[in-house]
């Protein structure tokens, strides 16, 4: 189903029938009706999840930014396939009523172009799963190109789908942000013309970088509070940063510090050019000599692997300190509620079986 509605409209439209569509409408006319609090639920990414209240004027604040980064004009047409229980679907909402935009609301689904015989808007705003299944999909491939412009969050964007967002015609950006900062704050292009390494980040937005390295944000959308992330980065301009990795996901490997997420980028390009389908992770076991050891875990599969020259192949994309120095095999990952790979339970769990 689809509930088509926009700031005009929706005073004259009845209550949806509905429950996703009806949460939508209550949001949208409490914001109509001036509401200056709301009570939002983080994912965790800086910290334990909790419920947090966000102001009128941060979510505003946010609305304006993101229209003028991506010129989004009064009238655009957008998709709404996010949970509007969150965030990035609150998000769509009030852009919606503040730009003027006509919106398109669908019910969150891994293909909402399902919902679609001809679409065509300016603007969506999906996580990276969404869009990958949109182009896996025959129905849907060619439909992916009367998006207009496309923005990605919530998840890290693997190789394979950045394959397939390079031959596409509508520019695609990937953003940086999370609840605390009132969705995002920096935004990537991921294909050409255009296409960037790192993340540029909106104006009126300052940031800067704690003793561990890591990203701390500051501005109207923050309500003007520091907020102090896990996330490190190389600040590359006066407004860009690229980003290397979470703090979580450091060792310390014989005296140098080896940030997983990268090792993990390394790995999964070797995957795609040879090929080989897995789940992995690149993790660590304890040892005399270099205190962590870097290790990669791999899923099993039918398929046979060559660990030596997959090895070699890691080797020659990045240093001595960061290639694994051993492959382990397991039957099956453990997953986290959200479908992540619980890598410390799985590797607690492997090497323990070992013992």
């Amino acid at each position: 189903m689809i509930w088509n509605t926009n700031s005009i409209l929706i005073k004259t439209q009845r209550v949806p029938d509905d429950l996703y569509f009806r949460q939508a409408y209550d949001f949208m006319t409490s914001w109509l009706a001036g509401k200056q609090e709301f009570a939002l639920h983080t994912s965790g990414s800086t910290g334990t999840p909790k419920d947090i209240v966000i102001k009128r004027a941060q979510l505003l604040s946010s609305a304006l930014m993101t229209g003028a980064a991506l010129n989004l004009q009064q009238g655009t047409r957008a998709l709404v396939c996010l949970n509007v229980n969150y965030i990035a679907g609150i998000m769509m909402l009030v852009r919606g009523m503040e730009l003027g935009w006509e919106l398109s609301i669908v019910e969150p689904a891994s293909n909402p172009l399902i919902e679609f015989q001809y679409p065509d808007f300016d603007f969506v705003s999906m996580v990276p799963l969404q869009l990958s299944t949109c182009l896996a999909d025959e129905k849907t491939i060619p439909k992916v190109n009367h998006l207009g412009k496309i923005l990605l969050g919530g998840a890290p964007i693997d190789i394979s789908l950045q394959k397939k967002i390079d031959d596409l015609n509508v520019p695609v950006y990937q953003s940086y942000g999370m609840t605390e900062t009132v969705s995002h704050i920096a935004l990537k292009k991921l294909n050409l013309p255009g296409a960037e390494i790192g993340y540029t980040v909106l104006p009126g937005v300052k940031f800067g970088l704690d003793d561990r390295g890591c990203i701390f944000l500051q501005g109207a959308v923050t309500n003007d509070e520091k907020v102090q992330t896990n996330d490190l980065v190389e600040i590359t301009s006066e407004r860009t940063f690229k980003w290397l990795g979470r703090a979580d996901n450091v060792i310390n490997s014989g005296g140098v510090k080896v940030v997983l997420d990268k090792v993990d980028e390394v790995v999964a390009e070797v995957f795609y050019e040879s090929g080989y389908s897995g789940n992995f992770f690149s993790w660590y076991e304890n040892d005399e000599k270099l205190g962590q050891k870097l290790i990669l875990i791999i899923q099993k599969n039918e398929r046979e692997l060559s660990v030596p020259k997959l090895i070699e192949e890691i080797r020659k994309r990045i240093s001595a300190y960061e290639t694994p120095k051993h492959v382990y095999f397991v039957e099956q990952f453990i997953k986290t509620p959200t479908d992540k790979i619980d890598k410390r339970k799985t590797a607690s769990k492997f090497f323990g079986h070992q013992s």
